[in-house]
């Protein structure tokens, strides 16, 4: 049962990349080496091969080395995928977090309007 948690797990983690992670990532990429190397495939690509390898590395490597070994992956499948040099890879992952943090912090921030509006949560 333990299996099929991790897996679901997974495909949860797949998805959710796809659909929130891949477009963030594609438009920093398009600004950062242009249309013709930062393809929206490639960056299904970098988040569907991403989440992967971390899952199967999150099994046998924890802690600090662990969150090192994830970010050298994400940044060579960005440098692969995208065409970029170390530097640009690194400034298109550093710009893709600040880009989704702040997408996140706005969704929260109208969810939360949302819900005053509505009555369900009171200021």
């Amino acid at each position: 049962m333990a299996a099929l948690d991790t897996l679901t797990s997974i495909l949860v983690q797949i998805v959710a990349g796809v659909i929130i992670v891949a477009p963030i990532l594609w438009l920093v990429g398009r600004s950062m080496v242009g249309g013709a190397k930062a393809r929206f495939t490639d960056a299904i690509w970098i988040v569907l091969l991403g989440t992967i390898i971390n899952a199967v590395l999150g099994m046998f490597v924890h802690g600090a080395l662990g969150f090192i070994i994830t970010l050298i992956v994400w940044i060579l499948l960005i440098k692969h995928f995208f065409d970029a040099g170390w530097g640009k890879a690194i400034l298109i992952g550093i710009l893709a977090i600040v880009v989704l943090v702040i997408v996140a912090l706005v969704l929260v921030f109208l969810g939360a309007a949302a819900l005053v509006g509505l009555g369900i949560l009171t200021p």
